[in-house]
């Protein structure tokens, strides 16, 4: 449902199917990710699908310009700037970086971000209920979640005394969703570790740091580029570390 509801906000962004048929300039949208283009394959043929399902079809009345920094995330913002020479009707944000980006290249065209875990803290919205300005879209902030994931660790592994919690300073959800993993972490008596994420680098001394601090699992909060652009490299060193995982 999501999703969809994502595709509406695009379409009303750029205009209803009858308008589109209509006019000899087909609509573009402008699809902006940090991460690799494989990453969010299967997020974008579901894209195509919902597009499809309200009646627009790439190539004959609807066009989608892609435009991936493949993780290489000093391109965002060079990126965006192409997506805006080539006058598109939209830009479809894939995370909290490509919206920043977009944001400070225009304040009119239209922004609808995939996702933000707290667009008002990022600055990116007046409020959720009244968005105002130029960007709207999806907002992911759950903190509590954090803490009810910590609870299925602990199901896991009825031993988990020490968990490693991967979170990210600088992401303004992550203040809430550390307090509330805390809490969880009282309740089971289990010690967290804190570190910080702050960039695709420090991810493998982020499971080093887990390994010395004898972690018997990871709690990974850290979200947008660093881990769309990462996954399976995450996946790989959670395995290499003999560490529990959950993300």
């Amino acid at each position: 449902m999501p999703l969809r509801f994502l595709v509406v906000l695009i379409v009303f962004a750029v205009c209803t199917p009858a308008e589109a048929q209509q006019q000899t300039k087909v609509p573009r949208i402008g699809l902006l990710s940090t991460g690799s283009s494989s990453s969010i394959a299967g997020r974008l043929e579901a894209f195509r699908q919902g597009l499809h399902d309200l009646g627009y079809v790439e190539g004959k009345n609807i066009s989608i310009e892609r435009r991936s920094a493949e993780g290489k995330l000093d391109r965002v913002r060079e990126l965006v700037a192409e997506l805006m020479r080539l006058k598109v009707d939209v830009i479809v944000t894939t995370g909290p970086m490509s919206t920043r980006a977009a944001k400070e290249a225009t304040v009119t065209l239209p922004i609808v971000m995939g996702f933000d875990t707290d667009p008002v803290a990022n600055g990116f919205v007046a409020s959720l209920a009244r968005p105002g300005g130029n960007i709207t879209g999806l907002a992911t902030l759950r903190p509590e979640l954090s803490g009810k994931q910590l609870e299925l660790l602990k199901e896991i592994i009825p031993r988990l005394s020490r968990v490693a919690y991967f979170g990210t300073s600088t992401n303004p959800g992550n203040a809430e969703a550390l307090k509330e993993t805390e809490l969880a972490a009282r309740t089971f008596g289990v010690k967290l570790q804190y570190v910080d994420v702050l960039s695709p680098k420090d991810i493998e001394a982020a499971f080093r740091t887990a390994v010395r601090g004898q972690a018997d699992a990871i709690l990974w909060q850290v979200q947008g580029s660093v881990y769309s652009s990462r996954q399976p490299e995450i996946a790989d060193l959670a395995v290499k570390s003999r560490l529990p995982a959950i993300y």
